[in-house]
């Protein structure tokens, strides 16, 4: 009786994380071009694919990324195109569709990560001063369109890759010193001046879209010391945010228990937020250019992509704080001039336009909508003890589709 008991009260737990809400999805940012230049979608049996965001809805994806930059005429890549009219029609297209909508404010011309954040050039001769306001009034004014464009987020990044801040000034000026840049040791006064764009940009997203979640991207997740500095800064500096976002390729960041690591070392200092991958991506044929080789476990093959993908969700599910995954570029499927072919972990075969392995594994995070599931089917070794629903021992491996409760967590047997 003490069992059945405890195993009712376990069910009884983890129904209430049943209804947590879980988004998987990618950022497509690049998807109008390819359609653009006749790029062929097709499905797994090979035929042609007419309306790729609904195919993606499809296979179980209920959230898409895009990313906007300010004045990207300027860029010479292709992959930098997406200005706000180009966002808004796609942003458009994810709405209708019926799912959530992840806008990447990038605040730069080109590419923001880690190591460039450059003020748009429009922006570059403001003071501090008036870059409070201009970040306040571009943000909102922003928003502003997308609503009435029918492209309202549920999701606004404030900031792409931002750990060392961002809109440090121009490129020429920035390479010879750190001026803006915020390292753990920089100046006050520079984590000051980005901690105000922050909430000046924060405070446009409540104004204009206040259903919206904010998220801090960051891709310090092999450096759990330099990401909690961050995370703390914000905090103590009153930084307004509903997500901590985080970027992870594993040739970048490492293995999987790297960033396992970095997810306990965040949730122990109990920030009291969400956790979404807001970027990953494995190759299935070549280097994307880290340094961390992990093809002893995942060889560079469409199997390895999609085992690297079970994996990464089998470790994401036992993190009740992370509710989000997004693949990186997953719609990349051949070039047709639309942009160079560095980019080897899409989800698509640039041969043959179909799609891989892994954008079948997406879906199952988002099992039960709760990140307590597991396959039953996963398991060669059970425990000695398996219940059902109903708090009933059986014996052996579970022969029904179902839920059942192993080692104090819930499994389902699909078939």
């Amino acid at each position: 009786m003490k069992r059945l008991l405890s195993v009712l009260s376990l069910l009884l737990s983890l129904s209430t994380v049943c209804t947590a809400q879980l988004f998987v999805g990618g950022d497509i940012s690049m998807l109008p071009k390819y359609e653009e230049a006749g790029v062929a979608y097709k499905n797994q049996d090979g035929a042609t694919v007419q309306d790729v965001i609904a195919f993606f809805k499809q296979e179980g994806m209920n959230a898409m990324r895009v990313r906007l930059f300010v004045d990207p005429s300027k860029d010479k890549d292709k992959a930098v195109c997406q200005d706000l009219d180009y966002v808004k029609k796609l942003g458009k297209r994810i709405k209708d569709a019926g799912l959530q909508l992840m806008l990447d404010f990038h605040y730069s011309d080109t590419w923001a990560d880690p190591g460039k954040q450059w003020t748009p050039d429009a922006w570059k001769t403001l003071n501090d001063e008036q870059l409070n306001e201009k970040i306040y009034e571009y943000t909102k004014d922003c928003l502003q369109q997308m609503t009435a464009a029918g492209a309202k987020p549920d999701f606004i990044q404030t900031g792409n890759e931002i750990s060392y801040g961002m809109l440090w000034g121009t490129e020429a000026n920035v390479k010879s010193n750190s001026t803006n840049r915020c390292y753990t040791t920089s100046s006050a006064a520079n984590w000051s001046r980005f901690i105000t764009l922050l909430k000046q940009a924060g405070k446009a997203c409540r104004e204009t879209c206040p259903e919206a979640q904010i998220i801090l991207h960051s891709e310090r997740a092999a450096k759990p010391s330099v990401l909690t500095d961050f995370l703390d800064r914000m905090h103590k500096g009153g930084v307004d945010y509903d997500i901590i976002g985080l970027s992870y390729y594993p040739e970048h960041h490492g293995n999987i228990a790297t960033l396992e690591s970095a997810l306990n070392t965040v949730k122990g200092k109990q920030y009291g937020k969400k956790i979404m991958i807001v970027e990953t991506g494995y190759s299935y044929a070549w280097s994307i250019g880290g340094s961390y080789n992990y093809t002893a476990t995942y060889p560079y093959s469409e199997e390895g992509q999609r085992k690297f993908t079970a994996d990464l969700i089998e470790m994401l599910s036992s993190h009740d704080e992370v509710n989000g995954l997004f693949w990186w570029w997953p719609e990349d499927n051949g070039n047709k001039g639309v942009t160079s072919s560095w980019w080897n972990a899409a989800l698509y075969d640039h041969n043959t336009g179909k799609p891989y392995a892994a954008l079948y594994e997406l879906k199952r995070f988002l099992q039960c909508g709760t990140n307590a599931v597991r396959e039953v089917e996963a398991h060669n070794t059970l425990p000695s003890a398996v219940y059902n629903l109903q708090g009933q021992r059986i014996s052996g491996k579970p022969q029904r589709p179902g839920l059942y409760i192993m080692n104090g967590r819930k499994y389902l047997k699909r078939r």
